[in-house]
């Protein structure tokens, strides 16, 4: 059976910049389990669209995401890139605290 996921790598690497907005690309491959040339892929995507900034400072890059950007049209509604960012973190929040010993896992949609 192959691995598949609802939230494509693009929206992991917002996602992920969106809370460590100075990571280095090693660093982001490793946490969503990708190679370092699909992380560096991306994240060109990703600027070239307008949807974050990079910084260079020194010898390392920080991200700024455009969170008053649209969501790309496949969406069917239109979003910015903040209010999916805001959903998803609300989502991954309350999916950490539910891990924690003692409390039952619900599905959450």
């Amino acid at each position: 059976m192959s691995h598949w996921s609802f939230i494509t790598n693009h929206a992991r690497v917002l996602l992920f910049i969106a809370n460590r907005p100075d990571a280095r690309l090693r660093d982001l491959a490793l946490a969503l389990d990708i190679t370092e040339r699909t992380a560096y892929g991306i994240v060109a995507d990703l600027a070239e669209g307008g949807y974050i900034i990079k910084r260079r400072g020194g010898r390392r890059n920080t991200y700024q995401i455009q969170e008053d950007l649209p969501m790309p049209e496949a969406m069917g509604q239109k979003r910015t890139i903040g209010e999916v960012l805001e959903l998803l973190a609300v989502r991954q929040e309350s999916s950490d605290e539910s891990d924690e010993p003692g409390s039952s896992k619900s599905a959450r949609v």
